[in-house]
C-alpha cells in the first residue's frame, strides 16, 4: 500500500463533526476575506475558495442567505450568482487556461453535498485527463498548488 502525506485532507476528516454553526455564514461575518479564501464579494452573495478542492481555481459561489431550499432563493440572488460564475469563468479562463468547466449544485446530502444547509454553487476548472487514477482508484486527489496562490491568481486576474 502506497501513502501520500495530505495533511489538509485530514484537518478536514477531522474536523468534520466538531463544526459549530454554518462555515458559510461565518466567513463572510468573519470580514477576514485573505484567511477565508474569499476571493471576491458580490451584493447577495460571494465567492471563495472551496479549502479541498477537486481541481485548482475550484470555486463556490455561496448567497449570504442561509438556506438549503434553491426554490426559495430571490431572483436577484440567483441572477447574481450566474453573473459570478461568469465573471469566475472569466478569471479561471485567464490564469489557468481550462479546456472545460463542471458548473452545478449537489442539494442535500443524498446528492453529495458536503455542507447541506447552505446552497453553493461550484465552478470547476477541468482539462482532459485531470481525473487520474489516484482520483478513481485511489481516492486522493492531488493539488499542485497552494490555495493562497490559486486566491492571489485569481484576485489579480478579476483586477482587485
Amino acid at each position: 500500500m502506497d501513502y501520500i502525506w495530505t495533511p489538509w485532507r485530514y484537518r478536514y476528516i477531522a474536523d468534520a463533526g466538531k463544526i459549530a454553526g454554518c462555515v458559510f455564514c461565518e466567513a463572510p461575518a468573519a470580514n477576514r476575506d485573505v484567511e477565508t479564501l474569499i476571493v471576491l464579494r458580490g451584493k447577495k452573495n460571494y465567492v471563495i475558495l472551496n479549502r479541498y478542492p477537486y481541481t485548482s481555481g475550484h470555486v463556490m459561489i455561496v448567497p449570504y442567505a442561509h438556506t438549503a431550499d434553491f426554490g426559495q432563493l430571490d431572483p436577484e440572488t440567483s441572477a447574481e450568482i450566474m453573473r459570478l460564475a461568469q465573471r469566475m469563468q472569466s478569471a479561471l479562463d485567464t490564469v489557468y487556461h481550462p479546456e472545460g468547466y463542471n458548473l452545478g449544485m449537489n442539494l442535500g446530502r443524498s446528492a453529495g453535498a458536503g455542507i447541506a444547509d447552505h446552497l453553493h454553487m461550484h465552478l470547476l476548472p477541468r482539462w482532459t485527463g485531470d481525473t487520474n487514477f489516484m482520483s478513481t482508484i485511489g481516492e486522493t486527489r492531488l493539488e499542485p498548488e497552494e490555495l493562497r496562490v490559486t486566491y492571489d491568481k485569481l484576485r489579480q486576474a478579476l483586477g482587485l
